[in-house]
Protein backbone atom coordinates (compact mmCIF):
# COMPACT_ATOMS: atom_id res chain seq x y z
CA UNK A 1 0.00 0.00 0.00
CA UNK A 2 1.38 3.67 -0.75
CA UNK A 3 2.10 5.56 2.20
CA UNK A 4 0.54 8.70 2.98
CA UNK A 5 4.11 10.69 2.43
CA UNK A 6 4.41 8.90 -1.20
CA UNK A 7 1.18 10.00 -2.44
CA UNK A 8 1.52 13.44 -1.24
CA UNK A 9 4.92 13.68 -2.94
CA UNK A 10 3.41 12.23 -6.31
CA UNK A 11 0.50 14.73 -5.67
CA UNK A 12 2.48 17.34 -5.42
CA UNK A 13 4.67 16.70 -8.45
CA UNK A 14 1.61 16.34 -10.00
CA UNK A 15 0.44 19.67 -9.19
CA UNK A 16 3.04 21.58 -10.16
CA UNK A 17 3.79 19.91 -13.87
CA UNK A 18 0.25 21.21 -14.41
CA UNK A 19 -0.59 24.00 -12.86
CA UNK A 20 2.32 26.55 -11.90
CA UNK A 21 3.78 27.28 -15.63
CA UNK A 22 2.27 30.72 -14.83
CA UNK A 23 5.01 31.86 -12.59
CA UNK A 24 6.19 34.70 -14.78
CA UNK A 25 3.65 35.21 -16.98
CA UNK A 26 3.89 38.98 -17.82
CA UNK A 27 1.24 41.72 -17.35
CA UNK A 28 -1.04 42.71 -19.54
CA UNK A 29 -0.01 46.13 -21.71
CA UNK A 30 -0.44 49.31 -20.03
CA UNK A 31 0.37 53.19 -20.57
CA UNK A 32 0.67 56.32 -18.43
CA UNK A 33 1.92 56.23 -14.74
CA UNK A 34 -1.09 56.42 -12.22
CA UNK A 35 -0.51 57.03 -8.18
CA UNK A 36 -2.42 54.78 -5.88
CA UNK A 37 -4.96 56.63 -3.64
CA UNK A 38 -4.30 56.33 0.31
CA UNK A 39 -1.87 56.83 2.57
CA UNK A 40 0.65 54.90 5.25
CA UNK A 41 2.04 51.39 4.13
CA UNK A 42 0.50 49.43 1.49
CA UNK A 43 1.53 45.65 0.81
CA UNK A 44 0.03 44.44 -3.07
CA UNK A 45 -0.87 40.84 -3.15
CA UNK A 46 -1.07 39.83 -7.32
CA UNK A 47 -2.48 36.97 -8.47
CA UNK A 48 0.01 36.36 -11.84
CA UNK A 49 -2.31 32.93 -13.32
CA UNK A 50 -0.99 30.35 -10.80
CA UNK A 51 1.79 31.98 -9.58
CA UNK A 52 1.25 35.17 -6.50
CA UNK A 53 3.94 38.37 -6.72
CA UNK A 54 4.34 40.93 -3.58
CA UNK A 55 4.20 44.21 -4.52
CA UNK A 56 4.89 47.72 -3.31
CA UNK A 57 4.90 51.58 -3.97
CA UNK A 58 8.51 52.15 -5.43
CA UNK A 59 9.07 55.38 -3.52
CA UNK A 60 7.97 53.23 -0.16
CA UNK A 61 11.08 51.00 -0.19
CA UNK A 62 13.62 51.28 2.18
CA UNK A 63 17.41 50.12 1.72
CA UNK A 64 18.83 48.03 0.71
CA UNK A 65 15.56 46.41 -1.24
CA UNK A 66 15.15 50.34 -2.44
CA UNK A 67 18.27 49.47 -4.50
CA UNK A 68 16.54 47.88 -7.41
CA UNK A 69 14.24 50.98 -7.16
CA UNK A 70 17.09 52.89 -8.00
CA UNK A 71 18.42 50.73 -11.13
CA UNK A 72 14.96 50.73 -12.59
CA UNK A 73 14.24 54.62 -12.95
CA UNK A 74 10.54 55.61 -13.87
CA UNK A 75 9.93 52.74 -11.51
CA UNK A 76 6.52 53.29 -9.75
CA UNK A 77 5.69 49.85 -8.61
CA UNK A 78 7.79 47.17 -8.02
CA UNK A 79 6.48 43.38 -7.63
CA UNK A 80 8.62 40.56 -5.96
CA UNK A 81 8.13 36.52 -6.56
CA UNK A 82 10.08 32.95 -6.49
CA UNK A 83 10.48 31.12 -9.06
CA UNK A 84 12.13 27.72 -10.36
CA UNK A 85 16.03 28.47 -12.21
CA UNK A 86 15.36 26.11 -14.95
CA UNK A 87 11.55 26.71 -15.96
CA UNK A 88 11.93 30.38 -15.81
CA UNK A 89 15.84 30.80 -17.87
CA UNK A 90 13.77 28.02 -20.15
CA UNK A 91 11.74 30.40 -21.09
CA UNK A 92 8.68 27.87 -19.95
CA UNK A 93 9.58 24.78 -21.97
CA UNK A 94 8.05 21.54 -20.84
CA UNK A 95 11.43 20.04 -19.73
CA UNK A 96 12.40 22.76 -17.52
CA UNK A 97 9.01 22.75 -16.24
CA UNK A 98 9.41 18.64 -15.53
CA UNK A 99 13.25 19.46 -14.11
CA UNK A 100 12.03 21.81 -11.52
CA UNK A 101 9.04 19.53 -10.61
CA UNK A 102 10.46 16.40 -10.41
CA UNK A 103 14.55 17.71 -8.74
CA UNK A 104 14.78 20.60 -6.36
CA UNK A 105 17.12 22.90 -7.44
CA UNK A 106 18.37 26.48 -7.54
CA UNK A 107 15.59 29.49 -7.48
CA UNK A 108 14.97 32.81 -8.67
CA UNK A 109 13.37 36.11 -7.18
CA UNK A 110 11.71 37.68 -10.14
CA UNK A 111 11.38 41.26 -10.01
CA UNK A 112 8.32 43.10 -12.05
CA UNK A 113 8.78 46.95 -12.39
CA UNK A 114 5.57 48.57 -13.42
CA UNK A 115 4.90 52.22 -14.40
CA UNK A 116 1.07 52.05 -13.46
CA UNK A 117 -0.90 50.50 -10.67
CA UNK A 118 -1.04 46.89 -9.78
CA UNK A 119 -4.72 47.15 -10.64
CA UNK A 120 -4.36 48.78 -13.75
CA UNK A 121 -1.72 46.20 -14.69
CA UNK A 122 -3.05 43.16 -13.96
CA UNK A 123 -7.45 43.96 -13.30
CA UNK A 124 -8.51 45.01 -9.95
CA UNK A 125 -9.86 41.16 -9.51
CA UNK A 126 -6.59 39.95 -9.27
CA UNK A 127 -5.12 42.46 -6.60
CA UNK A 128 -5.21 42.83 -2.94
CA UNK A 129 -4.25 46.37 -1.25
CA UNK A 130 -3.53 45.17 2.21
CA UNK A 131 -2.82 48.62 4.92
CA UNK A 132 0.08 47.46 7.05
CA UNK A 133 1.96 48.96 9.96
CA UNK A 134 5.38 50.65 9.07
CA UNK A 135 7.35 47.44 10.98
CA UNK A 136 5.12 44.98 9.48
CA UNK A 137 6.45 46.59 5.89
CA UNK A 138 10.35 46.68 7.06
CA UNK A 139 9.84 43.08 7.90
CA UNK A 140 8.46 41.71 4.82
CA UNK A 141 11.55 44.01 2.88
CA UNK A 142 13.64 42.34 5.34
CA UNK A 143 12.57 38.49 4.05
CA UNK A 144 12.09 39.60 0.68
CA UNK A 145 15.91 40.96 0.62
CA UNK A 146 17.03 37.74 2.53
CA UNK A 147 15.37 35.94 -0.72
CA UNK A 148 18.58 37.46 -3.02
CA UNK A 149 21.90 35.55 -3.13
CA UNK A 150 23.54 38.89 -2.49
CA UNK A 151 27.84 39.73 -2.78
CA UNK A 152 29.04 42.59 -1.19
CA UNK A 153 25.17 43.97 -0.45
CA UNK A 154 24.61 43.85 -4.35
CA UNK A 155 21.90 41.62 -5.61
CA UNK A 156 22.89 39.47 -9.15
CA UNK A 157 20.72 39.84 -12.03
CA UNK A 158 21.23 36.23 -14.11
CA UNK A 159 18.17 36.67 -16.68
CA UNK A 160 14.75 38.15 -17.63
CA UNK A 161 11.42 37.25 -19.45
CA UNK A 162 12.12 39.24 -22.67
CA UNK A 163 9.60 41.66 -21.49
CA UNK A 164 9.40 43.40 -18.29
CA UNK A 165 10.20 40.69 -15.08
CA UNK A 166 13.87 40.88 -14.17
CA UNK A 167 16.04 37.89 -12.96
CA UNK A 168 18.24 37.45 -10.03
CA UNK A 169 20.13 34.99 -8.36
CA UNK A 170 18.35 33.21 -5.11
CA UNK A 171 19.69 32.40 -1.93
CA UNK A 172 16.65 29.64 -1.52
CA UNK A 173 16.21 26.57 -3.36
CA UNK A 174 13.07 26.02 -5.44
CA UNK A 175 11.28 21.89 -4.44
CA UNK A 176 7.80 20.88 -5.26
CA UNK A 177 7.04 21.92 -1.54
CA UNK A 178 8.98 25.09 -2.32
CA UNK A 179 7.51 26.51 -4.85
CA UNK A 180 6.49 30.23 -5.80
CA UNK A 181 3.62 29.97 -4.16
CA UNK A 182 4.88 29.02 -0.67
CA UNK A 183 7.64 31.81 -0.77
CA UNK A 184 4.71 34.20 -1.08
CA UNK A 185 2.90 33.11 2.08
CA UNK A 186 6.09 33.06 3.76
CA UNK A 187 6.75 36.53 2.66
CA UNK A 188 3.46 37.56 4.45
CA UNK A 189 3.84 35.51 7.52
CA UNK A 190 7.26 37.02 8.18
CA UNK A 191 5.15 40.38 7.90
CA UNK A 192 3.21 38.73 10.74
CA UNK A 193 0.21 38.42 9.07
CA UNK A 194 -1.80 35.52 9.78
CA UNK A 195 -1.25 33.38 6.92
CA UNK A 196 -0.16 29.43 7.40
CA UNK A 197 2.62 28.06 4.86
CA UNK A 198 1.76 24.63 4.59
CA UNK A 199 -0.70 23.38 1.75
CA UNK A 200 -0.07 26.43 -0.35
CA UNK A 201 1.82 25.16 -3.31
CA UNK A 202 -1.06 26.48 -5.73
CA UNK A 203 -1.82 30.34 -5.96
CA UNK A 204 -5.59 30.06 -4.59
CA UNK A 205 -4.12 28.72 -1.52
CA UNK A 206 -2.67 31.95 -0.87
CA UNK A 207 -5.42 33.73 -2.59
CA UNK A 208 -7.94 32.38 -0.06
CA UNK A 209 -5.84 33.67 2.67
CA UNK A 210 -5.32 36.96 1.40
CA UNK A 211 -9.12 37.41 0.87
CA UNK A 212 -10.00 36.84 4.86
CA UNK A 213 -7.17 39.23 5.76
CA UNK A 214 -8.63 41.57 3.78
CA UNK A 215 -12.33 41.43 4.75
CA UNK A 216 -11.54 41.90 8.22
Amino acid sequence: MMRSGQFRWQLGVLLVILFLPGCGTPPREASGAERAEGGGAAVYVVRRSWHVDIGFRAADLQPPLASLRDSMPGTHYLLFGFGDKHYLLSHGSTFGRLLGAVFPGEGLVMVTPLENTPEHTFGADEVIRLSVSEAQKRDLEAFIWTTFATQNGVAREVGNDGYLTVYYAAATRYSVFHTCNTWAAEALRAAGLPVHTWDVELAGQVWRQVEKINHH
